[in-house]
């Protein structure tokens, strides 16, 4: 008896263990078939059980648009949670339930069911073979694959790369088909929650040369212009990355050509869709990212919208108003429609072409407008003609309107009214409109006679009053020479051309610059206390024991009255008495912006939404000193008491007086005299004293930085870290951003843009001056909030012994560029 249950006791828990095992097992096949990628014909994948592609980007199964309880068959990105659907099988016929199913039928037949087992949506495979299986990649891409013995062991019966919905994936193919004319690819959802077909589609019209077109209905509502074998001709702001990603294949054995997109940053997610509202957008989504960020849409203005201002007009936007024009020779076909924005008329000829007045003889006398910066007009034709004939061709064929040669695609011709055409700022191409001699005679816009006499007279009185008031206001103003007269300064001043101690005539100004001829520039009294008018001003006045001299005070004269920009400080003039050296500006109430962002109390005026626009308007300032300035300046000494703030707090960059002039091919200067102020200076430039753009582009983050936190980098408080950037940089890489924000506008401040700011701070502090971002570029990230930032490198400190090192580095990241297969240099608009 006792061994009995001695066995018994050793049986049982045999018989649970082998239990669990098998249970286990099972759980373990289950598993693995849930997360399998492959759909067989003897199984069956019921609603709540999914295909996952083998690299994990992707699932396939059933799904329910937001605040809809339809199911639907579709793929959608299996780790992103919002706008992830990429196609869908049964748009058109939802099922009601959650008992739907998936099978593959015979011949390979992807096949949807209902909850009655009725067929609502088939793939239409009809290739006989002895296997199927459904597979899901890593790209997104659902193939149905057809398996046999020989001579093929496995081929493609049918892909949803070839039956897209809405839309384009990196490795799909979108055919061009010039045979079949246009092919509308994508079709748009309902709504942003409704799957079924919607009212708008996208594909390519192959006319001439390819381009994307969104239809509405059967009417086209944007276009791409012309593919010139490197972009989209009518798309000029594409990024780099963006359309050196597209490639268009040689044409095929049945005709067709291929367009495809491999992005150059492979590890970055990225898709093309046509929305329900009509629009095709571009996102993008890196690894560290949640959510999808939009590059670019389409239409993105009123322009953009096809044929806004009708045929034989064009539309070019002026600071983003639309302002449509007839061409040259042209005037409007409804001109009270036209005065009251009603622009869909278009516009008609003003007189009749030679040829057409002979009866459609070719003519001579008949020639062409040149219009540059254009989107190209629709409906083109294309002929074989060389770029030196292009225009004599047009010009034998009475019915040529207008005509352009463009590299990468040919001749081409319109015959016909001339529709959609837009005028960019810069990009686009060249376009010659065929206009009657008249149009462009020589002697066309002369003034006639007594038009030159109106004008002469006018301009004899013009003249006279111009020096009656200035005589007025030498009176006013004048200064006893005994007061300046040999002054060194002044003498420099007035050197040349008959200058006055009034006001200054043209002048040689020759400073640490090595420039002359600078603007003229009043020169005051003394003991002038306001302009005349009453104008209030502010005065600078060197000191005496200020480590600036002469250098430093000529330098800001001269560089200061060349400059107009609204958020740059104007000098109104300068006074020179003895030693006492000043220059005049204009008076700024609020004074400069330290006297508020580190000030407890004056602080609390500045919200987030002040501090953005003060951020704004100095990188603004800065982008036009580096960029639109005739000529080039280096700040040198960018910090907080150097921006003034007016009546309504737009921020004023000041104090020119370290500045330096850079020649047209100079991007970096070497001066044994470091200026500045230290914890706003380039690592370059204390150590070694380098300098360039991106030295101000470093003081710009600094400033940035401080402008968020309210604490001063050269006296920070936390003692822990060596400055503010370490401090910044300590946070941001812990994902503590928001740690960093003034405790006077923390609270009610949008984080999503106080970190993308940090961090575009932290891009600009990067410790080599290669790897910092332009001006250019920061204003473009801080008025785009969907373009991607890359991720900043840890600022070291180490100047002098790892900035070459790290600069070879970002050297090697731009070669990299370079080297692409296509051999074109790349200019990101974005981080890399």
């Amino acid at each position: 008896m006792k061994m009995s249950n001695l066995c018994l006791c050793k049986i049982i828990p045999s018989c649970c263990f082998f239990i669990k095992f098998v249970s286990l097992t099972l759980f373990f096949v289950l598993y693995c078939h849930a997360t399998n990628n492959t759909l067989t014909p003897d199984e069956v994948l019921k609603d709540g059980q999914t295909l996952i592609s083998d690299g994990g980007s992707f699932k396939f199964g059933f799904f329910s648009p937001s605040n809809s309880s339809l199911r639907y068959v579709g793929i959608w990105y299996s780790n992103i949670s919002v706008d992830s659907v990429v196609w869908v099988a049964n748009r058109n016929a939802p099922i009601s339930n959650k008992n739907g199913s998936v099978r593959l039928g015979i011949n390979g037949n992807l096949l949807v069911y209902d909850e009655n087992e009725t067929v609502i949506w088939s793939s239409n495979t009809l290739i006989n073979s002895n296997n199927y299986t459904a597979v899901l990649h890593d790209s997104g891409n659902l193939e149905i694959r057809g398996i046999n013995n020989v001579p093929v062991p496995s081929f493609t019966c049918w892909q949803s790369f070839d039956h897209p919905t809405d839309t384009y994936l990196p490795g799909m193919r979108v055919a061009v088909k010039p045979n079949s004319g246009e092919n509308q690819i994508f079709t748009s959802w309902k709504t942003v929650n409704d799957p079924s077909t919607g009212n708008f589609s996208m594909g390519v019209d192959p006319k001439a040369a390819p381009q994307f077109v969104i239809w509405e209905g059967s009417n086209r509502r944007w276009r791409s212009g012309y593919w010139n074998g490197l972009s989209f001709s009518g798309v000029p702001n594409m990024a780099s990355f963006y359309y050196y990603g597209f490639k268009l294949s040689n044409v095929d054995s049945n005709g067709n050509m291929y367009f495809t997109y491999s992005p150059l940053n492979r590890s970055n997610k990225f898709k093309f869709r046509v929305t329900w509202d009509g629009y095709e957008k571009s996102y993008t989504k890196g690894n560290d990212s949640k959510e999808w960020s939009i590059l670019q849409y389409e239409p993105g203005n009123d322009c953009d919208v096809f044929n806004t201002c009708g045929a034989n007009g064009y539309c070019k936007n002026a600071n983003k108003d639309l302002v449509c024009n007839c061409f040259k020779g042209f005037e409007p076909k409804f001109p009270d429609k036209w005065g009251n924005g009603s622009y869909s008329g278009g516009c008609v000829r003003m007189n009749q072409l030679e040829c057409q007045i002979r009866n459609n003889t070719v003519a001579d006398k008949d020639k062409f407008l040149e219009v540059d910066n254009v989107k190209l007009p629709d409906f083109a034709d294309l002929s074989n003609a060389a770029e030196k004939d292009c225009q004599k061709e047009c010009l034998q064929n009475c019915s040529c309107m207008a005509y352009a040669y463009v590299s990468g695609i040919g001749c081409m011709s319109w015959s016909d009214e001339l529709i959609d055409v837009e005028q960019f700022t810069e990009g686009g191409n060249k376009l010659h409109i065929r206009v009657p001699s008249s149009v462009l005679a020589s002697n066309k816009g002369k003034l006639s006679t007594p038009k030159i006499a109106a004008v002469v007279v006018s301009g004899v009185i013009i003249f006279c009053l111009v020096l009656l008031c200035l005589w007025n206001f030498r009176e006013k103003v004048k200064v006893p020479s005994t007061k300046i007269g040999n002054d060194p300064l002044a003498v420099r001043l007035r050197q040349g051309n008959g200058y006055s101690t009034d006001l200054s005539g043209s002048q040689e100004i020759v400073g640490e610059n090595n420039l002359t001829n600078a603007k003229d520039l009043p020169l005051f009294n003394y003991n002038l206390g306001t302009l005349p008018g009453g104008q209030e001003i502010a005065v600078k006045k060197l000191s005496r024991k200020s480590t600036q001299g002469m250098e430093e005070f000529m330098n800001e004269i001269m560089l200061i009255a060349k400059l107009q920009h609204r958020n740059l400080v104007r000098i109104l003039g300068c006074c020179i008495h003895g030693e006492e050296k000043m220059l005049l500006y204009e008076y700024m109430p609020n004074k400069s912006l330290d006297s508020f962002i580190f000030d407890p109390i004056a602080k609390q005026q500045l919200d987030w939404k002040k501090r953005f626009t003060i951020i704004e308007g100095i990188a603004r300032g800065l982008l036009y000193l580096h960029r639109d300035a005739r000529c080039t300046i280096i700040h040198r000494d960018l910090k907080a008491s150097n921006i003034l703030l007016d009546q309504e707090m737009n921020p004023k960059i000041s104090d020119f007086g370290m500045a330096r002039i850079f020649g047209v091919d100079q991007d970096q200067a070497n001066t044994n005299r470091v200026v500045g102020t230290y914890g706003y200076m380039s690592p370059e430039y204390a150590m070694e004293g380098f300098f360039s753009e991106r030295s101000d582009v470093y003081s710009f983050g600094v400033l940035l930085l401080e402008i968020i936190t309210g604490q001063r980098t050269t006296r920070f408080r936390f003692s822990e870290h060596l400055n503010l950037v370490e401090y910044a940089w300590s946070l941001w890489s812990e994902g503590r951003t928001m740690d960093l924000v003034d405790t006077s506008f923390g609270s009610s401040c949008p984080s999503n843009k106080v970190i993308r700011c940090v961090h575009i701070a932290l891009l600009c502090v990067q410790d080599s001056a290669l790897c910092r971002p332009t001006m250019a570029q920061v204003v473009l990230w801080l008025e785009t909030d969907s373009l991607t930032l890359s991720n900043p490198k840890e600022p070291t400190l180490a100047y002098s012994s790892t900035r070459r090192f790290v600069d070879i580095d970002c050297k090697r990241d731009v070669q990299d560029i370079d080297s692409s297969s296509n051999h074109v240099t790349v200019t990101m608009l974005v981080g890399r």
